[in-house]
């Protein structure tokens, strides 16, 4: 069995076909495991650039964490948040910007390291995108760079079905309809920048305040605390929408923004850290920002297998459950491992 891609979705599908006895090899065109799981090590704990939340009632998530014994803690929402727009700044009365939710005390990327730990040496292979998948009889070839062809009797593409259509090449082409949904379905935060700021100490916390913002004058439009378990490391982050042909956003104008909303102590970062997701490759699409249909993610047509049911999709685009988080990525892997180890069953093979 081949995989393409080694975010969450990937390692989890490649995981459940390999306790199932298989044969599996997860094909991943960047250096890393995790997609958009990407943590950066700092003194003290650990600074997420991309996912970073995951909220009660997500039980995939939670069952993962157990299961590698990954270490959670509340997110910091207690203090009062601010709101930005044309007349001024005004402080609001609480924060009801964020809700309850949990972090990973080493980041979120830890549960794409777990998973890829656990599998067997030489399941995943890195700096390895793939190219073209070829439907031939009962048998599918998948090329890639780096890699001699492969021929498989099942594939599972757990990437954002936009970036599969755009990197891949298909032979014989993919059904009209399925092709045109892919083609048309959002990246989950492709086309948005992540900004990280990490700063001595929380001081917004002494201040009464959330570090929660809304800003209708930006850069950034949305910030949170990403501090750690009693605020350390501390640091805010917040997202900005990417504008085709504007260029990208100076740290000073977000150390900018952060003095005008929490106040001069904000023009001391120890650091600003830059994620654009929408200049990732293997990520994003170039043209990722015209995609606005969020209504297609979780399509009735991902959960039908391509290429006479050897084509599976899994990234969290495509799930029917929480599409876009990683509960989401986790869902659509499961569904389509089963599917998968269904599909070989039925022909009798373990």
């Amino acid at each position: 069995m081949v995989v393409v891609g080694a975010g969450v979705a990937g390692l989890s599908v490649t995981a459940a076909l390999v306790a199932a006895g298989l044969d599996v090899r997860c094909l991943e065109a960047t250096g890393r495991v995790g997609g958009r799981l990407l943590s950066l090590d700092v003194a003290g704990g650990s600074l997420d650039l991309g996912a970073t939340w995951f909220w009660a009632g997500e039980r995939r998530v939670a069952r993962l964490v157990e299961h590698l014994g990954v270490t959670t803690f509340p997110q910091h929402i207690a203090g009062d948040a601010m709101y930005e727009d044309g007349r001024g700044i005004r402080r609001l009365d609480g924060n009801p910007i964020d809700v309850p939710a949990y972090r990973y005390l080493a980041g979120a990327q830890s549960l794409a390291d777990g998973l890829a730990g656990g599998l067997p040496p030489g399941a995943v292979t890195l700096s390895s995108p793939v190219t073209s998948i070829s439907a031939d009889g009962d048998r599918l070839q998948v090329d890639c760079d780096g890699v001699a062809a492969l021929c498989t009797e099942h594939v599972v593409l757990a990437v954002a079905p936009a970036l599969a259509v755009a990197r891949i090449r298909f032979t014989p082409a993919l059904p009209e309809r399925v092709g045109m949904l892919a083609a048309a379905t959002p990246v989950w935060m492709g086309a948005i920048s992540k900004v990280v700021i990490q700063y001595p100490e929380a001081f917004w916390r002494t201040d009464g305040l959330a570090g929660a913002a809304i800003s209708a004058r930006g850069p950034l439009r949305e910030i949170h605390d990403m501090s750690g378990p009693a605020g350390h490391p501390a640091a805010l982050f917040g997202f900005a929408p990417n504008a085709v042909g504007e260029p990208a956003m100076a740290a000073e104008q977000v150390v900018a923004q952060l003095v005008r909303l929490f106040g001069p102590r904000a023009a001391h970062p120890e650091r600003v850290v830059p994620c654009d997701w929408a200049a990732a490759a293997y990520t994003s699409p170039a043209d990722v920002g015209s995609r606005t249909s969020y209504e297609l993610f979780g399509h009735r047509l991902f959960t039908e297998p391509a290429f006479a049911g050897r084509l599976h999709w899994a990234g969290t685009e495509t799930s029917q459950v929480n599409p876009g988080h990683v509960e989401g990525a986790l869902a659509a892997g499961e569904r389509a491992a089963a599917a998968v180890i269904a599909a070989l069953s039925g022909r009798g093979v373990s």
